[in-house]
């Protein structure tokens, strides 16, 4: 069945600043080296704006010691987190989609975003809705828990970056 992800963070700024802020490759590559984990990079990056499109792949690193001792018991060593995630500009807002995989782990999260103009205060509003699926028998449920609380988490923290990137950079 899967586990829900729900997400909205705000930003003050304009919609293409904070779309930079979040999407940009400065901003990416900055987020990575501060929250990225280990061996974390930016895989790819391809911009087309003449489409207002961005697609880009990060990779994550999560070493086996942080791990839960559920996910531990049923894989061994760091785990390797691969992220895709694509945009593209649709009237005043952006839309987009992000698809993980997990190295060793047979499941996936799928979830799409958006990035528009709140109606009432004017601040920039980030959705993440999606879901982690975990297909192993009997622990797949608990372990797609974790997954989306973990999931939630990173994006709080990737909301704590964009509004300090915003302060430093807009």
């Amino acid at each position: 069945m899967g586990s829900r992800i729900e997400h909205r963070g705000e930003f003050d700024g304009s919609l293409a600043d904070v779309f930079a802020a979040v999407a940009g490759e400065e901003a990416l590559r900055a987020r990575l080296a501060e929250q990225g984990g280990d061996d974390a990079k930016l895989l790819t990056y391809t911009a087309e704006a003449e489409a207002d499109s961005v697609r880009y792949e990060l990779q994550h690193g999560i070493k086996a010691a942080k791990l839960p001792q559920a996910v531990r018991a049923l894989h061994k060593g760091d785990i390797i987190v691969n992220r895709t995630q694509t945009w593209k500009r649709s009237g005043d807002e952006y839309t987009g989609r992000s698809d993980v995989s997990v190295g060793g782990v047979p499941g996936e999260i799928s979830a799409s975003t958006y990035l528009t103009r709140g109606a009432k205060d004017g601040k920039v509003l980030l959705r993440t809705s999606g879901e982690v699926v975990v297909r192993i028998p009997l622990f797949g449920g608990r372990i797609e828990e974790f997954v989306s609380e973990q999931v939630v988490n990173l994006l709080r923290n990737e909301d704590e970056f964009t509004a300090q990137w915003l302060a430093e950079h807009a």
